[in-house]
């Protein structure tokens, strides 16, 4: 009897093998293959999509003005003279000042959460924080540079001795810092939890401090990583629009100082395009839109090279 229970259960095993066997797989290897294929190229068309869209909509002012338009400062739509540099200025220095100041401020928090207090209460709580930061919209940071960043600003212009202004670049670079040190801070702090302990044991097997372990172990290791989180930073600092609008001034000439006020690719469209009435003054405030494109790429470009190179010396 038992000879003939088991060989029932090896029948009805070796049944449901075959079964199984012969069943078709729902998705199989290759068509999994050609949907992420598929998800890939979507998305390299839609990066296409959008910059022919713009070259072709500002092609009127790319015919009359050619290159001189990113080397020209003058914009003035009553005389139909359009001219980018003064708002590439501004753009680049309110970007990368705001990049300095948050670099600052977000490489500390990443290394005290990642490193320091991994667990407990205070890394949640500080971790909770940084999200709620990345959350607030961006018209709240304006207001609270507006009316609480433009004040003390304009203390510190009259010390030094510059005009009152208020509003300018610092002030703009100043809520841009605060805006960026989230995304900066909260992949930087991923990295560095990401350090194997094993090398951190090592180090400190050898008698190293813990300074030395961050210094020569964790901050090469993390190196390519921090790099990126910074560098996404730097994007979202390149395209906000609503914040920097409200605080840089909104002037159409070239800044001759960081307390001056400027404007930027993103805050005259935001500015002037309702109030666009010729074709020619529209196709040139699609470029601006078409330059803050290009210019976002090769940033993105030059940051991807760094990152490989720091990989690969690593």
């Amino acid at each position: 009897m038992k000879m003939n229970h088991s060989k029932a259960e090896f029948l009805v095993l070796r049944s449901k093998t075959k079964t199984m066997r012969w069943r078709k797989p729902a998705l199989s290897e290759s068509s999994f293959r050609k949907i992420l294929s598929i998800a890939g190229v979507f998305i390299l068309l839609l990066l296409v999509a959008i910059f022919f869209s713009l070259v072709i909509a500002s092609f009127p002012s790319i015919w009359n003005f050619g290159i001189r338009f990113l080397f020209s400062s003058t914009w003035d739509p009553v005389k139909s003279e359009f001219g980018a540099f003064p708002f590439l200025v501004g753009t680049l220095a309110t970007s990368f000042l705001a990049l300095v100041i948050s670099v600052v401020f977000s490489i500390p928090i990443s290394i005290f959460l990642g490193e320091y207090s991994a667990q407990g209460s205070t890394a949640t709580f500080i971790k909770s924080m940084i999200e709620l930061l990345a959350g607030v919209p961006s018209v709240i940071y304006g207001f609270c540079g507006l009316f609480l960043l433009a004040p003390l600003v304009r203390i510190l212009e009259m010390k030094l001795g510059v005009a009152p202004y208020g509003v300018g670049i610092f002030t703009a670079s100043l809520v841009l810092s605060i805006m960026i040190i989230p995304y900066s801070a909260s992949i930087g702090r991923e990295v560095i939890s990401l350090v194997p302990s094993d090398l951190k044991e090592a180090a400190l097997s050898l008698g190293a401090t813990r300074f030395e372990v961050i210094r020569k172990v964790i901050l090469p290791y993390a190196g390519s990583g921090i790099v990126a989180g910074i560098l996404l930073s730097l994007g979202r600092a390149l395209g906000e629009t609503m914040a920097v609008t409200m605080v840089i001034g909104n002037t159409n000439f070239i800044p001759k100082s960081i307390f001056s006020p400027a404007n930027t690719l993103a805050s005259v469209i935001a500015n002037e395009f309702t109030e666009a009435t010729g074709s020619l003054y529209l196709a040139s405030l699609i470029e601006l839109g078409l330059v803050l494109f290009i210019v976002s790429a090769i940033i993105n470009l030059i940051g991807k090279l760094i990152i490989r190179r720091m990989g690969v010396e690593g």
